[in-house]
């Protein structure tokens, strides 16, 4: 292959892996509860390359002859989070999870916090960002202190108005706490999380950016970088790598922009790789609990699918594929352990292939290093001699 287009659709899984009880997600399945919940799935596009091939989902055609090749990945690192998500599909398997904070973050992280941004804070718990930031407004328009709040994730979040604190201020604090959130306390991500608005009528906006922990080793990026290839980031990617492995990034992130940024880019960028996310399939529905919101955001992904397909050249391959679940129907608002589906198209490949169940998100980045002339990554084993047409 000369060129690699991925789109993660952030959440998008396809029915819970086998351990998701030990994970509080027994009978999670984003799609297949999303499409009971809205009365069924039409997804033209989607189902062209065999979505509905990979598990019955109510309306989704599993008679069709899909475009290329579909199955289904089980993750193998200890976790359901973004960062390992990302990290295990380009090629690096978590063993242990990153930590969590169900009862906020303890004293001494907080107080070094506080000394290095030389002001106190508000919150300290886990929370809706939503919800936490309507409670606390006032408070933090009064004073000046900024929100700090965690989730069922590994994250240390940060909010502020931004009239209060401007974003590029935002930005040094969560700078501070990524320097002071190390070892025991490793959080994968950083959050910055700015509003507007009137309490009552706040609105984060679309300036949040994510400071997360490097890789622990080299990915699948690393090696397009080292073979002297191009790697673009569409929406957070660059915050998921933390810049490791990412020749040049377009923030955004919108998923309709995020994909006029993928057809964007495929006119522009001939070989190497391009990598994207959908983070509002997560950010704005999945944790929000919309399952209409949810389908009507797969609705308008799928409507620009017939462009990006028409994009792809001989020596290119297309994937689509999640990060991890987030059920919009399930209790909580927490991600879900589930099983990612991969539907992988292009001129090289086989038609109509069932590819079945991997054992790890690696496998993909391994085919994709393999394909590429690359060296392996770390984790994952190869499937390109099975696909090849």
């Amino acid at each position: 292959m000369d060129r690699t287009i991925i789109i993660v659709l952030d959440s998008v899984g396809i029915g819970a892996l086998p351990d998701a009880d030990q994970y509080g997600d027994a009978g999670a399945d984003t799609l297949g509860n999303l499409a009971r919940a809205v009365g069924g799935l039409d997804l033209p596009g989607l189902s062209q390359l065999g979505l509905g091939r990979v598990k019955p989902v109510p309306y989704l055609d599993d008679n069709i002859s899909a475009r290329g090749v579909f199955g289904r990945m089980a993750e193998a690192s200890v976790g359901k989070d973004t960062t390992t998500g990302h990290w295990e599909l380009a090629g690096l398997i978590s063993e242990r999870p990153f930590p969590t904070y169900p009862d906020g973050f303890p004293e001494e992280v907080i107080k070094l916090f506080k000394e290095a941004i030389g002001r106190d804070i508000l919150g300290n718990k886990p929370a809706s960002g939503t919800v936490i930031i309507e409670e606390l407004a006032e408070e933090h328009l009064a004073t000046g202190r900024p929100i700090v709040y965690t989730s069922a994730d590994s994250v240390f979040q940060i909010a502020a108005h931004e009239d209060i604190i401007p974003v590029e201020k935002l930005y040094e604090m969560c700078e501070k706490a990524r320097e002071i959130l190390t070892g025991e306390h490793g959080v994968a991500r950083v959050i910055a999380r700015p509003f507007v608005g009137e309490p009552g009528e706040l609105e984060r906006t679309d300036r949040r950016k994510d400071f997360s922990l490097p890789p622990p080793g080299k990915t699948l990026l690393n090696s397009f970088v080292q073979a002297h290839k191009e790697v673009v980031g569409i929406g957070k990617i660059i915050d998921i790598f933390a810049g490791d492995g990412v020749t040049e990034s377009d923030h955004t992130i919108n998923n309709i922009k995020c994909t006029e940024a993928v057809i964007d880019y495929m006119d522009e960028v001939d070989s190497g790789l391009i990598f994207a996310n959908l983070v509002e399939f997560d950010m704005l529905y999945g944790h929000r609990r919309d399952p209409e919101g949810y389908y009507q955001a797969l609705k308008d992904f799928d409507e620009r699918l017939p462009d990006i397909l028409a994009r792809l050249k001989s020596n290119d391959m297309l994937v689509i594929t999640a990060d991890h679940g987030c059920d919009p129907t399930y209790e909580g608002t927490d991600h879900t352990r589930e099983f990612l589906p991969l539907l992988l198209a292009g001129e090289k490949l086989k038609a109509n292939y069932d590819l079945g169940t991997r054992s790890s998100f690696a496998d993909m980045a391994a085919t994709i290093a393999d394909l590429h002339g690359l060296p392996a990554p770390e984790d994952g084993r190869s499937f390109a001699g099975e696909i090849l047409s």
